[in-house]
């Protein structure tokens, strides 16, 4: 039987070989395209420009990543996915699974045995993965392609190898890129929720976080996430309902000012925001919280102390 996902357990335990389903190279330019998933693997290329990826992860979550020259996410078979361009992106793209092993090419499993990075890529089982190519897995999957374009679309032995050695560079790229920076992280994922929380009160991009500690945009999401169990987004928008929450408690700022003290866009926005994480909106929100604070002995003492 068949094997669509790169993370199947199968793989090293019994013997297959890696098979191409589909391959394109496209420009496009301001694209968007509905979510669809694949009963195969892909892998989404950018030779040029920059696009976006946005994929169902698990408990049915959206996760997104923008991909600029040389990036490339993997994304697993079964994924829900989809591709947004807003200016121009010129891209690689290779669906692949696997079958059962025939021919003289050594299988998967057999390549795995002989390469710790490979073997460890295909036990990571995830959703997706984004890293930042230097080049190496460009020309690998650029050689697969045009070996697949001179045969016409018709898979050989040689298009398995050259997708085994994709694999292969891969999984090498993914620990490496594990190695260099996993002492690091901890302190860029610090260093990031400090700009958070000095700056939650005006508009900010994962770039501008980025870019205040030295970090490419792509790169920083994945450790933050791996570091918090959430994405930038997520941690930014947790400060501004505390802040928002803090200032309805404390403060007699008007309810309609609020999203603008903590940065949280518009009004409408803003509200159905807060509603979500509280259950509640600000004006129930400010209500509630002045209920509680009237209703203790010491009201004049605890404002006090606030203040």
């Amino acid at each position: 039987m068949d094997i669509g996902s790169l993370f199947d357990s199968a793989l090293l335990d019994g013997h297959y070989s890696p098979r191409i389903f589909a391959y394109y190279f496209k420009h496009w330019n301001g694209y968007d395209m509905a979510f669809h998933r694949h009963d195969s693997t892909e892998i989404m290329y950018v030779i040029h420009g920059s696009c976006a990826v946005e994929w169902q992860e698990e408990r049915k979550a959206v996760a997104s990543a923008r991909l600029g020259k040389g990036e490339f996410i993997l994304l697993d078979a079964g994924v829900l996915h989809r591709l947004v361009v807003e200016g121009s992106c010129r891209m690689l793209n290779v669906e692949f699974g696997f079958a059962p092993h025939k021919g003289e090419l050594p299988s998967v499993k057999t390549f795995a045995e002989e390469d710790a990075s490979l073997r460890e890529l295909l036990a990571v089982r995830r959703a997706s993965m984004t890293l930042q190519d230097p080049d190496e897995v460009y020309h690998a999957l650029k050689s697969l392609v045009l070996e697949l374009d001179y045969q016409g679309g018709e898979g050989k032995m040689l298009d398995r190898m050259l997708l085994m050695q994709l694999l292969i560079r891969i999984g090498r790229l993914r620990t490496e890129t594990e190695r260099s920076f996993a002492p690091q992280a901890g302190q860029y994922v610090k260093a990031s929720i400090a700009y958070l929380v000095q700056n939650y009160d005006r508009p900010l991009t994962v770039k501008d976080v980025a870019a205040s500690v030295n970090l490419h945009p792509g790169y920083l999401q994945r450790i933050f996430k791996a570091q918090t169990n959430r994405t930038m987004i997520e941690y930014l928008t947790d400060i501004r309902i505390e802040k928002a929450k803090m200032l309805l408690e404390r403060t007699d700022v008007p309810v309609a000012d609020i999203s603008d003290y903590v940065g949280a866009g518009s009004r409408p926005y803003f509200h159905a925001l807060f509603k979500k994480h509280t259950s509640m909106t600000p004006v129930e929100y400010r209500m509630a919280m002045g209920k509680q604070r009237f209703a203790g002995n010491d009201f004049s003492e605890e404002k006090s102390e606030d203040f």
